[in-house]
């Protein structure tokens, strides 16, 4: 486990998804969480937020969950029901949640917990609609916050051939972020699929007791076979949101490139495509990005594991 003392500071914008499931248990216990916002994209805002709620509410976490923007900044809003279900977390009972959403006011709350914690850094997982629409309304950000660590993007996509969900969902939101002159982090489909829920990797998560380690039980097996079932060349669901908390609790796990991102906002084919420029020519455009190329991925699961485990811990 990540020592208190070296523990990044973080704000967490998600749209639980089983895989942002994931990634708020790791980052509970491997950073310091300052807050959670939510954003519309694997499921409306509604579903997105009151299972942020759940996971704050069985990790008896004291964090605020405050949800954001309901729609893209331009695009007409879509949904990922035929990879999470419609609920975002279908194949587990949930527990209902007890403490009630601390507001709907995720923008502002983003804006007013960076300035009260300067130098933290954002950890997105879902389309970033919230984070371009606080850059925009106080630039001063861009002089506050550390860095954004984000799921997003590849040199493929998988909403269409060339789009990547998150970006594909609001691309103008993307442009906005990628474009911020700040540190960046993509965790890109290219190195997601290299971390996937198989069934062995289930299996360790079966082997821990306590609620939480039941319901990821059940969450897991849904989402690997509904994998399963779209794909022809996968073990088991890529499990990408937590890559963008653990390039930051756990660096060491990955290897990077530095290479300058940018997002095409339109297109039948080109919505959300991530321009990732790999030429070697002298005179290219400056890296504005790490993209993560490879993470150990029983190393990674190793730590999500633990995560796990702590979080099952009967309180």
């Amino acid at each position: 486990m990540t020592s208190s003392s070296s523990k990044p500071r973080i704000i967490l914008d998600c749209d639980p998804g089983h895989d942002d499931a994931v990634a708020i248990v790791i980052a509970a216990h491997t950073c310091e969480l300052l807050g959670i916002t939510t954003v519309a994209g694997n499921a409306p805002l509604d579903r997105t937020t009151h299972n942020a709620r759940v996971l704050r509410h069985m990790l008896d976490l004291d964090v605020e969950v405050h949800s954001g923007a309901g729609r893209p900044m331009v695009v007409k809003p879509a949904f990922a029901g035929y990879v999470h279900g419609e609920s975002g977390l279908d194949g587990a009972d949930l527990p209902e949640p007890t403490r009630p959403l601390d507001g709907t006011d995720g923008i502002q709350f983003l804006i007013e917990t960076v300035h009260s914690n300067p130098g933290c850094h954002l950890v997105v997982t879902g389309p970033m609609t919230n984070i371009a629409l606080a850059l925009r309304s106080d630039p001063s950000l861009g002089d506050l916050i550390a860095g954004i660590s984000f799921m997003g993007g590849g040199t493929f996509g998988n909403r269409t051939a060339m789009s990547e969900f998150n970006f594909w969902a609001d691309p103008h939101a993307a442009a906005v972020v990628v474009n911020s002159g700040l540190p960046l982090i993509m965790a890109g489909l290219d190195v997601t699929h290299q971390f996937q829920a198989t069934a062995p990797r289930i299996e360790q998560v079966k082997a821990i007791d306590g609620q939480l380690a039941h319901v990821l039980s059940g969450l897991f097996d849904f989402f690997s076979a509904n994998y399963s079932s779209r794909h022809d060349d996968m073990e088991g669901a890529a499990v990408h949101d937590p890559l963008a908390v653990l390039a930051l609790s756990h660096r060491q796990l990955f290897e990077s490139e530095e290479r300058f991102v940018d997002v095409v906002i339109d297109g039948n084919h080109t919505r959300g495509m991530t321009v990732v420029d790999q030429r070697t020519l002298i005179d290219r455009p400056a890296a504005n990005c790490t993209v993560l190329t490879k993470v150990d991925a029983d190393a990674a699961w190793d730590v999500a594991a633990a995560a796990i485990a702590a979080g099952s811990v009967e309180r």
